[in-house]
C-alpha cells in the first residue's frame, strides 16, 4: 500500500472504497457464494431441505455476513460524504467491520493511535449513521486488529461455524507477530528529535521588554497541565534575538512537567519524512508525530516541498484538534511565510503569535552581565570595566550572538596580549561587529502603516482601488520604498498592495524615482521616511 505524504493513502486507496464489500466477502467465500446465488436457493426449497439443519444454518450465517458487509459499505459511503475525502481518508480508511453481535456492531483499525482518535472525536457520529442504515445496530465497539484476532476466531470461522477446534492454536502464534511487527516498524522509524541543549534553560533566560511576551506565553505553555493553551504558540524573531533559546527552554520544562516533547528543526523534520517514505513506514512517523504531548518546530521558513508542506500542515492540525501542544518558531510572522501553503500559515496564525523583538540596550547590558560574569568564573583575573561594558552594549546592536562574539574577542585580547581591556582596545576588538551590522529587517506592513499616517489616509486606502491624488502618491511612495528597503520581487509587492500587477508597482517606483530628483521637498520626506523604518 503506497502511503501519500499528504496524509492520504493513494493509489490503492483511489479503490479502497469501492473494495471494501468485495473484500469482506473475498475474506468469507461461502458468505458471498450464498449472498449472490439466494435467489437460486429460494427457488429450490427441495434441495435445501435435503441438505439438513446444518446447511440451513450456514447459509442463514452467510446470508448475514454479507448483508452486513453491505450495510457497512453503505455507511463508509455515508461518512466519507458526509466528513469529506480528507477527513475519511485520513481516519477511516482501514476501518473495517469484524462483526455484529447482538446489536453491537464490531469495528476493528489497525492502531491504538486510531482506535484512541475515532473514540475520541467521531465515534457518536459512526454510531449514528449505522444506526440508520441498519435499526438493530445499538452499540459500537473499537478494537485493535492485533488485539481482536488474539481475543477472537477468525471472522470466517464465525460465518460458517464449522471451523474443527483444532484451528485455534493456529492462530496463537499469529496474535503476538502483530506486537511485534509494531515494534519492529516503530524501532525502525522511531523519530528523536533534535537534542534539547542543556544550557538553554528558562533559569539562564534574559528577560527585557522585547521578549518578556514570548517569555511569559512560553512559560506558561510548558507548565500548563490539561488542554493545550494558546494553540498553536507561534514564535517569530530575526537572528540571535532568543528564540530559539526560548524554544529549548520550553522543551526542558516541558519535560520536567513529566510531557512527552519532541523538538526539530525544519530540516530534520524533512528529512524524517522523506525517510520514512523511502522505508515505507510514513504511517509509523505520522503516528509518533501526532502521539506526543508538546511538538517544537524551528525555523519553519525553512520547510520546503508541497508535500512535505501538506505533511506539516496535517500534523499541525492533528494536534491541535487532539488538544495536544505546537509550538512553532520562525524568522517572520506566519502572514509573511509565502512559500509555505496558506492552509498552514492560516492555521499558524489562529495561534498566539508573540514576537521576540531587537534587543534594547538595557537587555543587552543584561546579556553581556551574565556572560561576563560566566567567563570570569574561569579566567578570574578578566576583568571589564563599566564603561567598556556600556560601550560595547551601545555599538553591538544587533543580536545575541554578536555580544557573545564581542565578549569572545575581548577576552582573547586580555589572555593573549594580556594587557587590560580599555575603550581603545574594546573599539578594535569588535570593530568587525560595529561596521558589518545588518540594517534593521523592514516589513512592508509597517511600510504601509507609517505612510499611511504621515499622509493622514488609511492602510485600507492605500491597499483599495480609489484613485484619487490624496491617496495615489502615498500609495506610489509606499511601493516604492517598499522596493527599495525589502528584498521583495514586484509581484510580490503588488500582491501586498490590494493584489496588483507587478507592472503597477514598477510604474510608481519609476514616478517616485524621477520625482525625488526633480522635487527637494519630497526627497526630504522619503529620506526621512526611511531613516524612521531603519531605525
Amino acid at each position: 500500500m503506497l502511503v501519500g505524504v499528504n496524509g492520504r493513502v493513494e493509489g490503492v486507496i483511489a479503490v479502497f472504497d469501492d473494495r471494501d464489500a468485495e473484500r469482506d466477502r473475498a475474506q468469507d467465500d461461502p458468505a458471498a457464494e450464498t449472498a449472490s446465488g439466494s435467489g437460486r436457493a429460494a427457488a429450490c426449497p427441495q434441495t435445501m431441505a435435503a441438505t439438513g439443519a446444518a446447511t440451513g444454518a450456514a447459509t442463514g450465517a452467510a446470508t448475514g455476513a454479507a448483508t452486513g458487509a453491505a450495510t457497512w459499505a453503505r455507511v463508509k459511503r455515508r461518512l466519507r460524504a458526509e466528513l469529506g475525502e480528507d477527513v475519511y481518508t485520513s481516519w477511516f480508511a482501514r476501518l473495517e467491520l469484524e462483526a455484529v453481535v447482538d446489536g453491537c456492531a464490531r469495528l476493528t483499525v489497525p492502531t491504538r493511535f486510531l482506535k484512541s482518535w475515532i473514540e475520541a472525536h467521531y465515534i457518536d457520529r459512526v454510531l449514528g449513521i449505522y444506526a440508520a442504515e441498519d435499526a438493530a445496530v445499538e452499540r459500537i465497539a473499537l478494537f485493535v486488529r492485533g488485539a481482536a484476532v488474539q481475543r477472537d476466531p477468525p471472522r470466517r470461522q464465525d460465518a460458517t461455524q464449522s471451523a474443527p477446534p483444532a484451528t485455534a492454536p493456529e492462530s496463537k502464534p499469529a496474535a503476538p507477530a502483530v506486537p511485534a511487527r509494531d515494534a519492529e516498524l516503530a524501532e525502525r522509524t522511531e523519530l528523536l528529535g533534535a537534542p534539547l541543549d542543556p544550557r538553554l534553560t528558562f533559569g539562564n533566560f534574559v528577560i527585557g521588554r522585547s521578549n518578556a511576551l514570548a517569555h511569559a506565553a512560553g512559560d506558561r505553555v510548558a507548565r500548563h497541565d490539561g488542554a493545550a493553551l494558546y494553540n498553536p504558540l507561534f514564535v517569530h524573531a530575526g537572528v540571535g534575538l532568543g528564540k530559539t533559546h526560548l524554544l529549548h527552554a520550553i522543551g526542558h520544562e516541558g519535560r520536567g512537567q513529566g510531557k512527552r516533547v519532541i523538538y526539530l528543526t525544519a530540516d530534520r523534520f524533512m528529512y524524517g519524512f522523506v525517510a520514512s517514505l523511502k522505508a515505507q513506514t510514513s504511517h509509523a512517523f505520522k503516528e509518533k508525530l501526532r502521539g506526543i504531548d508538546l511538538l517544537i518546530i524551528d525555523d519553519v521558513q525553512f520547510i520546503q516541498g508541497r508535500t512535505i508542506q501538506q505533511e506539516f500542515g496535517h500534523t499541525l492540525n492533528a494536534l491541535i484538534d487532539a488538544g495536544r501542544q505546537a509550538v512553532i518558531a520562525a524568522d517572520r510572522p506566519p502572514t509573511e511565510l509565502e512559500s509555505l501553503d496558506e492552509r498552514a500559515r492560516s492555521r499558524l496564525a489562529g495561534g498566539l503569535v508573540v514576537e521576540v523583538g531587537p534587543l534594547d540596550e538595557e537587555l543587552r547590558l543584561k546579556i553581556l552581565g551574565i556572560r561576563l560574569a560566566a567567563v570570569k568564573a574561569q579566567h578570574p583575573s578578566f576583568e571589564v570595566s563599566e564603561d567598556v561594558v556600556a560601550y560595547v552594549a551601545r555599538c553591538v546592536s544587533t543580536n545575541g550572538r554578536d555580544l557573545e562574539g564581542a565578549v569572545n574577542r575581548l577576552l582573547a585580547h586580555a589572555t593573549l596580549t594580556g594587557a587590560a581591556v580599555s575603550l581603545d582596545t574594546a573599539e578594535n576588538a569588535i570593530r568587525d561587529l560595529v561596521r558589518n551590522r545588518e540594517p534593521k529587517r523592514v516589513k512592508i506592513e509597517d511600510i504601509q502603516k507609517l505612510v499611511a499616517s504621515r499622509y493622514n489616509v488609511s492602510r485600507s486606502d492605500i491597499l483599495s482601488e480609489r484613485r484619487t491624488a490624496a491617496v495615489v502618491r502615498p500609495r506610489q511612495i509606499a511601493m516604492y520604498l517598499s522596493k527599495v528597503l525589502t528584498l521583495r520581487s514586484l509581484p510580490e509587492i503588488g500582491r501586498r498592495f490590494g493584489g496588483r500587477d507587478h507592472t503597477t508597482v514598477l510604474h510608481a517606483v519609476r514616478k517616485i524615482e524621477k520625482a525625488l530628483g526633480e522635487d527637494v521637498a519630497l526627497s526630504e520626506e522619503v529620506e526621512l521616511l526611511k531613516r524612521m523604518l531603519q531605525d
